[in-house]
């Protein structure tokens, strides 16, 4: 008999700015599953697990991220990315 088993990998999620305020949380450690390749498949399964997530991702294409504190977008692969951060989009001036 084949045994399978799914390996999940810990990674830092951050959220800044009103992305906190909705998910009510500045950081956590999670562990992803092996099918969430790409940014898109992490706000997926994040706006999964509750309203307050649902909220904070309503908008496709309105949260930034980053990866490993390098911008990236919504079909970047996350590869062994160890902290991912999303945070509104930002202005100077």
């Amino acid at each position: 008999m084949t045994v399978t088993t799914v390996e999940t990998r810990d990674v830092t999620l951050r959220y800044f700015a009103w992305v906190r305020e909705k998910t009510g949380l500045s950081s956590e450690v999670v562990k992803l599953a092996p099918n969430i390749l790409t940014v898109q498949d992490l706000v997926t399964w994040l706006k999964s697990r509750g309203p307050e997530f649902e909220a904070a991702f309503a908008s496709p294409g309105t949260v930034r991220v980053a990866l490993d504190k390098v911008h990236a977008k919504p079909a970047a692969l996350i590869k062994a990315a160890r902290e991912i951060a999303f945070f509104p989009p930002v202005t100077g001036g």
